[in-house]
């Protein structure tokens, strides 16, 4: 379970849970490939430290409709 952040706030972040999970897992791989001196110093998982950019504010989730 999800303590922090909380998962009935972070879930205000998006429009829908779906856009939600898309993102997390979206910045979780970008974490593990790209930024893992990022991810190492953090000493978080993968998808927690997503979970906590989203909530902060840091990662905006867009909504790209035409």
């Amino acid at each position: 379970m999800m303590v922090d952040p909380p998962i009935d706030k972070l879930i205000k972040k998006a429009e829908c849970r779906y856009a939600l999970t898309v993102a997390v897992a979206k910045r979780s791989r970008e974490l593990v490939t790209q930024d893992s001196q990022y991810l190492e110093n953090s000493g978080m998982k993968p998808i927690s430290l997503a979970c906590k950019e989203i909530y902060e504010g840091k990662i905006k989730i867009i909504n790209d409709k035409d």
